[in-house]
């Protein structure tokens, strides 16, 4: 029997995916939102090999209102996961006003439906980026958001999460967990489910799975004169997984009003360790070129996790190392 039924929006995409394969696995009724302009409908073949269902699959956008609506008239769900939303950093400062639309005014399509056929809980998939820069390299979830983010898309995460607080305050039959974290990297164990995107990649991580591949010539590191152990960058990277288990936690556990957790590794890697790492894991050098900074990066900044570990019982299990392994299964998988 179902624990309950849960719409996934954006499901077919890298942290959606991963996400309904661990829902099912887990015991829920699983379907998939999703317009496939950042995915591919075959991660649903790749996700019945996991999971041994099928999830029901609506190719619909979010901002199309009708179809939304048929989609909730038929449906009977209990919670959405809401991953679903456009997130190239660089592209969102080149055409802010399509991730506006697309993020803010899909999302608010998506809520009214909610509250329209008595779906009153959401999870939904945040971001580190709506804390801005901070004068600590450790993030807090009681830090200020909103100040000085420094790209459009990073203002749609900070945007949504504003309207979900207020939406709690009109309703207070709704439950919201809101999700801020790091840099998801890694695979799923079976080779099957892991970072493919459509759209330009902007990520440390698919960029250097393009440069494995052959699809780009070499990784190129933006400056390694940075007040850090090895003067390149370092962020906070979680496996894909625990990511994906920590939204279910988060699921479990959830109350009236508005619940934020960070969920991270509580640790920092550097641009350099990555690329030793995936070389350690691939037994091949990875072609590199440092340049200068990139307007905007800061040197560090990684999660406390410790509201998430003492709240829902969740903290990493998997390393970095791990990410790469399973990261490599996925390419030879998919190659």
């Amino acid at each position: 029997m179902s624990k309950g039924k849960i719409l996934v929006t954006g499901g077919t995409g890298y942290i959606g995916s991963h996400t309904t394969a661990e829902l099912i696995e887990a015991g829920y009724e699983v379907e998939i939102l999703d317009n496939l302009c950042n995915s591919k409908v075959e991660v649903l073949d790749r996700i019945e090999k996991i999971a041994g269902v099928r999830p029901k699959f609506y190719d619909v956008d979010l901002r199309d209102a009708e179809k939304l609506a048929g989609v909730f008239k038929s449906g009977g769900f209990d919670t959405v996961m809401h991953f679903a939303g456009l997130k190239a950093v660089g592209e969102s400062v080149e055409q802010p006003l399509r991730y506006y639309e697309n993020n803010v005014g899909g999302t608010i399509n998506l809520l009214e439906c909610m509250q329209e056929y008595g779906c009153k809980k959401i999870v939904f998939s945040s971001s580190a980026t709506v804390y801005g820069v901070q004068d600590t390299p450790k993030y807090v979830e009681t830090m200020s958001t909103g100040g000085t983010i420094s790209s459009p898309y990073g203002k749609t995460k900070y945007m949504i999460e504003e309207i979900l607080k207020d939406v709690t305050v009109a309703d207070s039959a709704f439950a919201v967990t809101i999700l801020r974290y790091f840099n998801p990297i890694g695979a799923h164990r079976s080779g099957l489910l892991g970072e493919d995107p459509n759209d330009r990649p902007n990520n440390l991580m698919p960029i250097i799975m393009k440069v494995a591949k052959g699809e780009i010539g070499e990784l190129t590191i933006f400056g390694d004169d940075y007040p850090t152990p090895d003067g390149s960058c370092v962020r906070d990277y979680i496996h894909v997984v625990d990511l994906a288990e920590g939204h279910l936690a988060a699921m479990e556990q959830m109350g009236p009003g508005v619940q934020i957790y960070n969920l991270g590794s509580g640790a920092g890697t550097s641009v350099f360790e990555m690329v030793k790492a995936f070389e350690k894991a691939s037994g091949a050098e990875l072609p590199c070129r440092v340049i200068g900074r990139r307007a905007g990066d800061l040197a560090e900044f990684y999660a406390d996790p410790g509201l998430a570990k003492e709240k829902l019982g969740w903290e990493v299990k998997l390393t970095v190392d791990d990410a790469m392994e399973d990261t490599l299964r996925f390419l030879r998988t998919s190659a």
